[in-house]
C-alpha cells in the first residue's frame, strides 16, 4: 500500500477524532456555562476546582485558570505516560478552554434544582464522554491517578473518587454551604453515568463462561439459535480431575437471557460465569458495545 495512502488515512482518523472531540468540549463548556456556574455548582477534578476559583475572584479567570492547572498535569502525562497522549489532551484542554471563554455571554439556566442536576450533568457527561472515547482527556486528576495507580497500585476510580470528594467538601467549607457541594456531588454522578454510557454504550457486551456436559449438543445451539461463534476450550476439574470442555461466548446484554434459556434447556445442570466487557479486539478489528457487529464473527472456530 502506498505511504501517500497511509498518510491520508491517518490525517483522516486524527481530523474524526479531533471533531468528535471539539463537539465534545462545546457540550461540556455549555453544560458549565449554562447550567453549573450560574447556580454555583461545580464539577469534580480540575474543573471543580478552576470553577471555586472562578466563583472566588470572577468569571473572566475560569478558563485560565483552568489552562494553568493543567500544566503540570500535562508535564506528568509526557513524563509517565505517551506522547501521543499528551497531543490529545492538549488538544482536549485548549479546545475546552476556548469553548468556556467563548461561551462566556450566553444565557443561564435557572430552574428546579432537579432539572438543573440532571440536564447539566447529562449534557456535561455526553460532551466529556466524546472527548475520551475519541483519546482525549479534560481532567488532569486523572493522570494522577493513573501514576498512583501503577506506582501504590490503588484503582483509578478510587484515587479520583478520593480527590473528587475533597473538593466537593472543601467547596462547601470555602463557601460554608453544604447544599451546594452535596448538589455539585449529584451533578457530577449524573454526568459520571452519562460518560460511562457514552463509552460503553447502551448495548453492553457481555462474555460467559459455560461448563456443561453436553458441550456439542449446547454449541450447535448457541451457532444455530443465536447466530454467535464461540470458543472451545479444554479444562480439567480441580476436584474430580474429568477433562471436560468450556464454551466461551460473546454476547449482547439483550441476547444474554435468550443464551440463558438455550443453555438451561440443553443442559439443566450447566454452570455459567457472565462477565461485562467494554471492548473486543480480534486482528485490526475492534468491537465496542454501541457499535453494530455481524453475529456469528466473533471467535468462531
Amino acid at each position: 500500500m502506498p505511504a501517500s495512502h497511509h498518510v491520508s488515512k491517518d490525517f483522516w482518523h486524527h481530523a474524526r477524532d479531533f471533531f468528535w472531540m471539539a463537539l465534545g468540549a462545546f457540550l461540556a463548556a455549555l453544560a458549565i456555562r449554562v447550567f453549573l456556574l450560574p447556580n454555583q455548582l461545580i464539577d469534580g477534578g480540575v474543573v471543580g476546582i478552576a470553577l471555586i476559583i472562578a466563583r472566588l475572584y470572577g468569571d473572566t479567570y475560569l478558563s485560565w485558570a483552568y489552562i494553568l492547572l493543567h500544566i503540570p498535569f500535562v508535564y506528568l502525562a509526557y513524563i509517565y505516560i505517551r506522547r501521543t497522549f499528551v497531543a490529545h489532551m492538549l488538544v482536549a484542554v485548549l479546545l475546552f478552554a476556548g469553548f468556556l471563554f467563548a461561551l462566556n455571554t450566553i444565557p443561564p439556566f435557572h430552574g428546579e434544582a432537579l432539572e438543573i442536576i440532571f440536564f447539566g450533568g447529562a449534557i456535561l457527561g455526553i460532551g466529556v464522554g466524546m472527548i475520551i472515547r475519541h483519546g482525549g482527556c479534560t481532567d488532569g486528576t486523572e493522570i494522577l491517578a493513573i501514576i498512583i495507580n501503577r506506582r501504590k497500585g490503588f484503582t483509578v476510580g478510587q484515587v479520583v473518587l478520593f480527590i473528587n470528594v475533597f473538593i466537593f467538601g472543601a467547596y462547601g467549607l470555602i463557601f460554608q454551604d453544604w447544599h451546594i457541594a452535596l448538589k455539585s456531588m449529584m451533578t457530577y454522578v449524573v454526568a459520571f453515568k452519562m460518560i460511562d454510557l457514552v463509552i460503553v454504550g447502551l448495548d453492553e457486551l457481555k462474555s460467559a463462561l459455560i461448563i456443561s456436559s453436553k458441550p456439542t449438543e449446547l454449541g450447535h445451539a448457541i451457532m444455530n439459535e443465536l447466530g454467535l461463534g464461540l470458543t472451545v476450550m479444554h479444562g480439567k476439574g480441580g476436584f474430580s480431575g474429568d477433562t471436560r470442555e468450556i464454551l466461551f461466548v460473546i454476547v449482547e446484554r439483550l441476547d444474554l437471557s435468550e443464551l440463558k434459556e438455550i443453555v438451561l434447556r440443553e443442559d439443566p445442570t450447566a454452570f455459567m460465569a457472565i462477565e461485562d466487557l467494554h471492548e473486543v479486539v480480534y486482528g485490526k478489528k475492534s468491537f465496542v458495545p454501541n457499535k453494530k457487529r455481524p453475529r456469528g464473527r466473533l471467535f468462531k472456530k
